[in-house]
């Protein structure tokens, strides 16, 4: 029995998933961390108190970001449903 052949690969293709379906993934990060810096930055204003609630938003849209590319690009394409391996 033959081994089966390898899928061929796009030319910078790494780990079977398509660069272009990959590409928002910084952009994405930035606006996540921009929008809860600026949530932060407006809550503290109104309740006055400063800096807490910008170094939270800033946290958690940081964390919230990093989840999000962790799932991205190791979990989904080990999920059967969305075909990975």
């Amino acid at each position: 029995m033959s081994e089966p052949r390898p899928t061929p690969r796009k030319p910078g293709q790494t780990g079977g998933q398509d660069p272009t379906a990959l590409m928002g993934i910084g952009v994405q990060f930035v606006a996540v961390l921009l929008a809860f810096l600026f949530a932060g930055k407006w809550l503290d204003e109104r309740l006055g108190t400063s800096p807490w609630l910008l170094m939270i938003g800033v946290f958690l849209g940081f964390g919230l970001s990093l989840l999000y590319i962790y799932r991205r690009l190791v979990i989904d394409p080990k999920d059967p449903r969305k075909g990975g391996e």
